[in-house]
């Protein structure tokens, strides 16, 4: 078998030759009247109209996915985005100088071809090519194993070989796309307005989360790649709107792992007059009808799992959830030391270090999220972890807060919103007090959006939905990279 570098060079050669005969390898258009699977419903409908006339005739283009030399004929597999079209070339048919130019043809190269339909004696549905054309010529051969690129590190790295190899893989984005526009169709039909909001920040608010810094040139001033899009969208709230929402992108400069990415896509809604327990309803209805839309039911396959989607979700309390499933009832250890004294029994390896709040989310983390496979909101999160969101008046400590949680793994945030500009200026500032004492995951305080809430801002609901992760649910992929195109990965040397 030839090596890599010699299939490149017989492929220059093969490149050289067409322009030496006057050929263009890389034609500036191409005539194409059907895609594969238009032409194959084009000829199944002649059939069903009874055969009237000529058969349909056609101009197809795609990648050469497969050749097969018959001495005097030859086939030809082009797939193009809706599927494969097999192509019967004649050497009598197409002349001599097209027949000889099929010697230069490789798989890869995308071609075109001309022809009335036909049905081969297997049955198959088929271009009989009165022309055919090389329309790019392709200078590197495709993976060893076209049909089904395995290698993990190639298939993430050149996505577009994990695509050409693995059908299984462009079905994934594809059912990503359409979430997407079913998640759009849904906010739209309630009465949200989509919205675009500043990725590049001065403040980076919002979460609990490292940003990615970078440096205006013309203004000479840092700013922060957003880690949420909440401020910004609550300043709408507060300029007259009703209910917003953005679809966009978000970055966090942390770890990579089956479910973190640095870059990933969010959306985040706001709705006036509505509390949390209104957002629950509205996040469970809009992932039951993105599921019933895009995939025809809401009952789904995830690993061992059957999740149905399908409202009204369980409801449990953070308190209640961490004492049924690890016997800690947070309020008998309500100083760091306490807890920590009490993690570091049960052998969970934590940082000492960490803040109250952040040993709290470990031990959810690892004593209960593993349990919540079903959908469930976990419900009313302590005030020091949850600084945008409102108190609950019966609960001192608490706030109206709940986390989404399906197949072990968090897939959404939420709050009655924090509407008072004197308890928003001291849990910001309290934020502060933790970064100087070294925390790095706290809130920012963002003096902009406190002036903007001091206008008054109506009692109002929230929530961020994780697009990357209701993708991963909804087609039971177990990893982030699977779900997103181009995942991060460390550069190659």
């Amino acid at each position: 078998m030839p090596g890599e570098d010699e299939l490149i060079q017989q492929r220059r050669e093969k490149l050289a030759r067409i322009r030496a005969s006057g050929a263009d390898p890389y034609p500036p258009r191409v005539r194409r009247t059907h895609s594969s699977a238009a032409a194959a419903a084009a000829f199944e409908a002649w059939e069903q109209d009874g055969a009237p006339g000529e058969a349909p005739a056609v101009a197809v283009t795609g990648r050469v996915t497969a050749m097969r030399d018959m001495g005097k004929a030859a086939f030809l597999d082009l797939r193009d985005g809706d599927g494969r079209i097999q192509c019967y070339i004649k050497r009598d048919t197409v002349g001599a100088d097209a027949w000889a130019a099929l010697a230069d043809f490789d798989l890869g190269d995308f071609a075109a071809a001309e022809g009335p339909l036909m049905r081969t004696r297997t049955g198959e549905v088929t271009v009989d090519v009165r022309a055919v054309a090389l329309i790019a010529k392709a200078l590197r051969p495709p993976p060893e194993k076209w049909h089904g690129l395995e290698d993990t590190e190639t298939r993430y790295r050149q996505r577009y070989l994990d695509l050409l190899g693995n059908a299984e893989v462009r079905d994934i984005f594809r059912t990503r796309a359409e979430v997407i526009a079913a998640i759009r169709r849904y906010m739209d039909g309630h009465g949200y307005i989509e919205v675009e909001t500043p990725v590049l920040q001065p403040e980076a608010g919002g979460a609990a989360a490292t940003p990615f810094i970078t440096h205006h040139r013309a203004l000479d001033q840092e700013f922060y790649l957003r880690i949420s899009l909440e401020l910004h969208l609550k300043r709408l709230i507060v300029g007259g709107y009703d209910r917003v929402y953005e679809i966009g992108r978000i970055f966090r400069n942390e770890g990579v792992s089956k479910k973190h990415n640095p870059e990933f896509t969010m959306m985040e809604a706001y709705e006036a007059y509505a509390d949390y327990h209104d957002i629950a309803r509205r996040y469970e209805s809009i992932v039951a009808n993105v599921a019933q839309e895009v995939l025809g039911r809401t009952v789904v396959r995830y690993g061992e799992h059957e999740i149905d989607l399908s409202p009204p979700w369980r409801r449990i309390t953070m308190r209640e959830a961490l004492i049924e499933h690890a016997g800690i009832d947070f309020e008998e250890y309500r100083t760091r030391e306490k807890l920590l004294e009490e993690i570091q029994r049960r052998k969970l390896e934590v940082d000492p270090g960490w803040s109250w709040g952040k040993l709290l989310d470990e031990a959810v983390s690892h004593y209960v999220e593993p349990h919540l496979i079903q959908p469930t909101f976990l419900l009313d999160y302590p005030k020091e972890i949850s600084p945008l969101a409102k108190s609950k008046p019966d609960a001192p400590g608490l706030v109206e807060r709940f986390e989404p949680f399906i197949a072990g793994f968090e897939v959404g945030n939420a709050y009655s919103e924090l509407n008072d500009p004197v308890d928003q200026r001291e849990r910001f500032e309290q934020q502060a007090r933790m970064q100087a004492a070294g925390l790095e995951d706290v809130e920012m305080l963002d003096e902009d959006f406190l002036l903007a809430i001091e206008h008054g801002m109506p009692p109002t609901g929230g929530f961020g939905m994780g697009i990357d992760r209701i993708v991963m649910i909804l087609t039971g992929q177990t990893t982030i990279r699977e779900v997103i195109l181009f995942p991060q990965l460390r550069r190659r040397e």
